[in-house]
């Protein structure tokens, strides 16, 4: 068979892929990503992008494109008798921001948009990077691992075989990940799956709904409860009747009783409708036992199962591949050692146990936005608008691909410490205001990762003699919170 070398390959082009993929590929890392699948999927499988979800797009510079594919609404559960008796309901936290609120601590907002609309713009974007090569119609059928090579064996869609040796391999092919098994690691289910039937469909909405715009409705009428979901542009929703969270039968999937479920919840007899899929589901929550096997890392659904309760599941893997992204990029690069590679798995697993803990929970999807929205920000920089002469940026707009140093305007100490590490090292001085909104006072320093977590805060001018020891490789995954005077 033939055989050819590459940095990365990348197994499963979904969320968590795709984001591992567009991380390495922005730090020019040779990668190449494969994909069962001919086509990138054409389901709305989860409807919600978080607030650091938006953040990781925009600095690829994919915020407004993603936000096309969506609609205008803040994701917050309305719950009312029918659509039509929208104004008789009531708003529901379900742990992310509103908009409004969202703009006190972010540059970006969460999105009401479809997972497939999402997919299909990273999809774009990893093709366009001259780093990136994508693959589809191909799949992973066995792997060999080496102290210093994983050896895979891909089959094409044409059935033809052959061999990448890679020097590390991201396994991010869903929630039965064939690589997961390859690599002997096992998933464990938790109690509290969740099951149910997703509708597909399109018809003329929002036209009831008025002024109330958000991302979830739960209509509560005996004769039809269930869930309506804003799916896209278009008149595009998804719609899901509720069905007991421990039935063991699925939910009557005949489409002409959803299609009168449907217009039943939307209160409207005579809707006009198309139904375009109906899907049956049974989503349980778990983690596999370990994220990394060697130079094999799991990413996805491959290292964590989240049911749809909070719609936490899209984002954790979209936020875990680009985690792993960029160290591995790092360590590819010669700016970090390959004990950064531990941090991955230390930092994703509690993120993923809380959201799978969440998703478990029969009340998972109602949470106060002050109890979520710290697991979603992951303990980054404080943003901060920043005045510049081509208009204001946030202060996460500042952040680069190696170390960046934020001062205020005594930056000179700063500056004459140099840049001690492997890692390319940008120094960024703030306003005396803006600086003090991030934690920086007087002469000090804030020094953060590319990912904007904080290894290493100074209060004064003196803590640049130690700028080399707080970029060596086990202050990289230091916590958030540490200090130096």
């Amino acid at each position: 068979m033939d055989e050819f070398d590459i940095e990365v390959l990348v197994v499963g082009a979904g969320a968590a892929g795709l984001a591992a993929a567009a991380a390495l590929g922005h730090h020019g890392i040779p990668t190449l990503l494969v994909e069962q699948r001919l086509e990138p999927s054409t389901l709305p499988r989860a409807t919600v992008i978080s607030t650091r979800s938006m953040e990781l797009l925009r600095g690829w510079g994919l915020e407004d494109e993603v936000l096309a594919g969506g609609v205008d609404a803040d994701v917050w559960l309305w719950e009312c008798p029918t659509l039509t008796r929208v104004d008789e309901g009531r708003a529901h936290a379900v742990g992310y921001p509103t908009r409004e609120q969202a703009t006190v601590v972010s540059p970006s907002a969460p999105g009401t948009v479809p997972q497939d609309w999402l997919e299909a713009v990273l999809y774009r974007h990893v093709g366009s990077l001259r780093a990136a090569r994508l693959e589809p119609g191909t799949q992973l059928v066995d792997i060999d691992l080496a102290p210093d090579r994983v050896r895979a064996t891909l089959r094409d869609r044409t059935g033809g075989q052959r061999i990448v040796r890679a020097r590390y391999l991201v396994a991010a092919d869903g929630a039965h990940s064939p690589v997961r098994h390859l690599l002997g690691v096992e998933m464990h289910e938790r109690d509290g799956a969740y099951a149910g039937v997703q509708v597909v469909f399109r018809a003329p909405l929002w036209h009831l709904l008025g002024s109330h715009r958000y991302g979830l409705y739960v209509v509560t009428d005996p004769a039809a409860p269930g869930l309506f979901l804003p799916a896209g542009r278009g008149d595009r929703w998804a719609y899901g009747p509720a069905v007991p969270s421990d039935a063991e039968q699925p939910p009557d999937l005949d489409p002409t009783w959803l299609a009168e479920a449907i217009r039943e919840g939307a209160g409207v007899a005579e809707l006009d409708l198309r139904i375009e899929h109906i899907g049956p589901f049974r989503s349980p929550g778990g983690l596999a036992d370990r994220f990394r096997v060697g130079r094999a890392f799991l990413a996805g659904d491959a290292a964590h199962r989240v049911t749809p309760r909070g719609g936490t599941g899209m984002n954790t893997a979209l936020q875990g591949g680009y985690d792993i992204g960029w160290k591995l990029a790092w360590v590819l690069q010669g700016w970090a050692g390959p004990e950064l590679l531990d941090s991955y798995e230390a930092e994703r697993r509690v993120v993923a146990e809380h959201n799978v803990a969440r998703s478990t929970d029969a009340d998972g999807s109602r949470r106060p936005v002050v109890d979520e929205l710290g697991v979603d920000l992951g303990g980054r920089i404080a943003h901060a608008w920043v005045p510049t002469a081509s208009g204001r940026v946030s202060t996460l707009d500042l952040l680069g691909p190696g170390w960046t140093l934020f001062t205020g305007p005594c930056r000179e100490a700063w500056d004459a410490a140099g840049a001690p590490s492997r890692a390319p090292l940008a120094v960024r001085a703030l306003d005396a205001v803006t600086a003090r909104a991030i934690g920086v006072r007087g002469d000090g320093a804030l020094l953060a990762r590319p990912d904007g977590v904080p290894v290493a805060v100074w209060a004064s001018a003196a803590g640049a003699s130690e700028l080399r020891r707080a970029m060596a490789p086990p202050a990289i995954a230091a916590a958030p919170d540490r200090a130096v005077a």
